[in-house]
């Protein structure tokens, strides 16, 4: 099914000349990059601003109090990335716009985004992920693909002494992106980001269904991550139900990108393994 779709253009609204026409909602989420691609990452024809900004400037209001020295300590990063983070700090300047910002989904690297490909989406690609997709982010918390964002580094498992009772971005955080994550998913997760990052999205107590790819090369006798590949493959299967707009679970067991294939005698009900037979040492 495609979807046909009318756009009438703001930064922070978009507004839909017809309705949705989908089976079901659901949402596909995905870990961000510690890289980024800003200075040529392209604008979009609409974007819009995170959900949680204000949550964002309070956290960058107490990064940019450190400086580059403390943020290596703090981070156990080598200078040069330090130095970078406090710069990207001090430069942090609200409200977002087109000229001081760029698309998310544009901005980061890595092999997750290689697989993504955002920057090639068609109008109809970027509709449909602007709704089902969603970039977990230590520093948004969570955002769209096409949401405005500024360069930063924060990892979500990063131990920061926010406040007297804040030691870490899990707490700063909360539930508020378990909450924004169950409110928009309508009971089915695709689960394709890192532990790291889940486990600040998705409630043990989610009364809908998750659905946790796994990909596996085969190594000697045995399939077995590679998570160079595993991160591609997620990124490559997020761009495989964008492209395709799939909103049913079983659609999603035809994904054969990068040469895997769903394997049904590794896969449970909810955690689906894709295997693919090239043995490599990597």
């Amino acid at each position: 099914m495609k979807l046909t779709l009318g756009f009438r253009i703001y930064v922070n609204w978009i507004h839909c000349d017809e309705q949705l026409d989908l089976q079901s909602s659901m949402l596909v989420l995905l870990s961000p990059s510690k890289t980024l691609s800003f200075q040529d990452a392209p604008a979009a024809e609409f974007s819009e601003v995170p959900v949680f900004i204000e949550a964002s400037d309070k956290l960058m209001d107490k990064l940019k109090r450190l400086n580059a020295k403390k943020i290596e300590g703090l981070m156990s990063v080598n200078a040069g990335i330090a130095a970078q983070t406090a710069e990207w700090a001090r430069n942090w300047n609200i409200p977002f716009s087109t000229t001081n910002a760029r698309p998310a989904a544009h901005c980061f690297k890595g092999a997750v985004y290689t697989g993504l490909r955002a920057r090639k989406w068609s109008e109809a690609d970027r509709a449909f992920a602007q709704q089902h997709l969603r970039i977990l982010s230590g520093l948004y918390g969570i955002l769209k693909p096409l949401d405005l964002i500024q360069p930063y580094r924060l990892e979500m498992g990063l131990k920061w002494d926010i406040s007297a009772k804040i030691g870490n971005l899990y707490s700063f955080w909360g539930d508020r992106i378990r909450n924004q994550v169950e409110s928009e998913s309508d009971g089915l997760i695709i689960n394709l980001a890192s532990k790291e990052y889940s486990k600040s999205a998705i409630s043990k107590d989610y009364e809908g269904r998750v659905i946790t790819p796994a990909f596996k090369d085969l190594v000697g006798t045995e399939y077995k991550s590679k998570m160079a590949y595993a991160k591609e493959a997620r990124g490559t299967m997020a761009r495989f139900i964008v492209q395709n707009q799939l909103t049913h679970p079983n659609d999603f067991k035809q994904f054969n990108g990068m040469g895997y294939s769903y394997n049904s005698a590794l896969s449970t009900t909810d955690n689906w393994v894709f295997t693919r037979d090239v043995s490599t040492t990597k």
